[in-house]
């Protein structure tokens, strides 16, 4: 009974329209296109971070090499990790400095 009575309501332009033109909804819509917009300036600086990552370069470049032994392997391994974990490092704290602005 009130799902129908909603479904009514909400197929009504006239009603539509006056939600619509409402300070609430207005407000909502606002505070969404603004969430959107900094949640794609976001992603946009992640990806811009992500091709000038150095551990990016680097796997790029160790990919491209043959191993000679497990040991040579395991050495390229080891500095690729703390490369990324350097990255994560600064990263985190990055995003700690954005929050604190």
């Amino acid at each position: 009974m009130l799902a129908r009575l909603l479904f009514n309501l909400l197929n009504n332009a006239r009603v539509v329209e006056k939600l619509a033109e409402s300070r609430p909804i207005r407000r909502a819509a606002q505070i969404t296109a603004y969430a959107i917009t900094k949640a794609q300036i976001a992603g946009r600086d992640a990806s811009e971070r992500v091709m000038r990552s150095q551990t990016l370069r680097q796997v790029r470049e160790e990919a491209g090499k043959v191993p000679g032994d497990l040991g040579e392997m395991g050495g390229r391994l080891r500095k690729v990790r703390e490369t990324f974990v350097n990255e994560v490092k600064e990263g985190w704290k990055d995003g700690s400095r954005q929050i604190k602005k």
